[in-house]
């Protein structure tokens, strides 16, 4: 499996310790195998760096977009980790997670109102590897820096505007069913 990991610099010996402990899918190197995805979010002097994945012999826990993949990640965004996987896989959840799991707690949506609202716009795909044994299994292959920062700032904005507006849409159902 080729996957792609956008950085500030290469990144030959992934590290799982580093980064957001409160994740989508807990601590973990995270990746994706859209080479379009981490481009949109590569931004300025980003490197692209690339890794082909051998998944054999590893505990892998696949998520869809479904209440037990939204529960996961709320749990995870506590920093309570409740898979126990060498390699998690699935979609990651839109900017507003922070807002809707805050919506959420105070009671005033209920998990599958809170779950449309994740659901909204494109569906990308993230790798957490969580334990060095799967990223043994990770070999970098190169890194790329010539990504065109203007064409994928532009997609994310429209991207971006399109998220905005059915938001709005989804908040106003929800406020009109009170």
């Amino acid at each position: 499996m080729r996957l792609y990991h956008t950085s500030k610099t290469e990144i030959r010996q992934p590290d799982i310790h580093r980064g957001r402990q409160n994740a989508d899918f807990g601590p973990g190197f995270y990746l994706t195998p859209d080479r379009e995805f981490a481009c949109r979010w590569a931004g300025k002097d980003a490197v692209i760096n690339i890794y082909e994945f051998d998944t054999d012999g590893l505990q892998i826990r696949e998520f869809k977009r479904d209440l037990d993949w939204f529960r996961y990640i709320f749990s995870n965004r506590n920093a309570v980790d409740s898979v126990n996987a060498d390699v998690v896989m699935g979609p990651i959840a839109n900017d507003t997670i922070y807002d809707t799991l805050g919506i959420l707690t105070s009671g005033l949506i209920s998990d599958e109102d809170a779950l449309s609202i994740l659901l909204i716009g494109h569906e990308y795909i993230q790798v957490a590897v969580k334990t060095e044994k799967a990223a043994e299994q990770l070999r970098f292959i190169g890194s790329e820096t010539n990504i065109d920062e203007k064409k994928y700032a532009e997609l994310l904005k429209k991207e971006q505007e399109e998220f905005r507006n059915a938001f709005n849409e989804i908040i106003d159902r929800i406020a009109g069913d009170d």
